[in-house]
């Protein structure tokens, strides 16, 4: 996946399986009008999505979140990741969280909040 998309790729035009990550990614952010939406896709095309979490005694990424909800599900790898937000800089810890339940090579596509593709992170 990650080798045919590029920035500026609207998010209607990913493979169908990946637009259907960031749809599910942007209705998680705004659901709760969080900063953040996330989706992953695991091995067996099990979806999961969630927003960013910004409580008192608890805070997550909305990509964090997602793949704590996959790992949580029994999902043993990942094979794709969307997250629509304002910018491209995600978190360290947020790519180092895919990467430790799908291992290296998993693409991490950021939408932005106008549905076009900012950037691909590969794990």
């Amino acid at each position: 996946m990650a080798d045919q998309i590029a920035a500026g790729t609207p998010a209607a035009d990913l493979p169908a399986e990946d637009a259907k990550l960031a749809t599910l990614a942007r209705g998680a952010r705004g659901r709760v009008g969080a900063a953040e939406g996330a989706a992953v896709r695991d091995e067996t095309g099990r979806t999961y999505s969630g927003a960013t979490v910004a409580l008192g005694s608890l805070a997550l990424s909305a990509l964090r979140l997602a793949v704590a909800q996959a790992a949580a599900s029994g999902a043993r790898g990942l094979e794709a990741a969307v997250v629509v937000r304002r910018d491209a800089d995600l978190d360290a810890l947020d790519v180092e969280a895919v990467r430790d339940l799908g291992g290296p090579g998993v693409p991490v596509v950021v939408v932005g909040t106008d549905a076009v593709v900012l950037a691909v992170v590969t794990t």
